[in-house]
């Protein structure tokens, strides 16, 4: 009679377990970096992860606009990057809304751009457009180029924080690269920050949850550090409701208002050139 097991008996795992595992630690997944990097490469879709790393959310007919794309291509496009886990999707009414997925998307964007060859600058438009994107610009939720980096002086100089002078050095940096979030350095409120932030209208009881409160980024046009984390999510969403910063007509870029520049000055001694 063959010999034919039956469906309630146990059966071996030693045919289910590749040669060489058995007893061994389960095996671990590896990323698909092909996959995301697949999916940045197209140009069309790369402009429009670039539009959205203010971590704003747009409309469709938007990004196709900033994209240079018809409404049909761009529609594709989005679709592609919300199933690749790029970007995520809201409806409101009868239009939807795009934003990136997170801030690691807008973090390996950052990085990215260290390793991309620059695009040539051909027009006075595009050279409006770099110089803005240097003096003041959004790197997800947190302020970054010259104005994130005086920020970030100001805390420090008038003791808000606390940890190191905010200057990067690539010969000293371990883990830091010149784009990103950090890692070798921990900044720290000081004793009296909370309440010196507290003048500002920032409640550092009250910051965005499940994410660190203060973190870092090396600013990549900057190469100082500028104020992510909670904090520098919540001190931009201030500024924001002061209207001492406005967003400006280029996607990323924020603007200085005269009684912006007034106010950093007045209370964290925060002086930016060539606003």
């Amino acid at each position: 009679m063959p010999n034919v097991s039956r469906p309630d008996e146990p059966r071996s795992t030693a045919a289910a377990v590749p040669s060489g595992r058995q007893g061994g630690p389960p095996l671990r997944h590896q990323t698909d970096i092909a996959r995301a990097a697949a999916l940045i490469a197209d140009p069309s879709r790369a402009r429009i992860l670039k539009c959205l790393g203010d971590g704003r959310a747009l409309p469709a007919s938007a990004l196709a606009g900033e994209a240079g794309i018809g409404a049909a291509t761009a529609s594709v496009h989005l679709a592609k990057l919300v199933e690749g886990g790029l970007l995520t999707v809201e409806r409101q009414g009868r239009h939807r809304f795009y934003r990136l997925a997170g801030p690691d998307v807008s973090a390996a964007l950052e990085c990215l751009a260290l390793i991309a060859p620059p695009l040539a600058i051909t027009s006075l438009k595009q050279s409006n457009r770099t110089n803005a994107l240097h003096r003041a610009r959004s790197c997800y939720d947190h302020l970054a180029g010259r104005l994130g980096v005086a920020l970030m002086r100001g805390l420090l100089e008038r003791g808000v924080l606390t940890g190191h002078d905010g200057v990067h050095r690539p010969h000293e940096a371990v883990r830091d690269r010149p784009s990103s979030y950090g890692h070798d350095v921990r900044y720290e409120l000081t004793p009296a920050g909370p309440a010196m932030l507290a003048e500002l209208g920032v409640d550092t009881d009250r910051l965005p949850p499940r994410r660190p409160a203060i973190r870092y980024c090396v600013d990549w046009s900057e190469h100082q550090h500028h104020l992510a984390g909670g904090l520098g999510a919540a001190l931009t969403a201030r500024l924001f409701a002061l209207d001492w910063v406005r967003w400006g007509p280029i996607p990323r870029v924020v603007h200085l208002t005269d009684e912006g520049a007034l106010g950093l000055e007045r209370t964290l001694g925060v002086v930016v050139a060539d606003q």
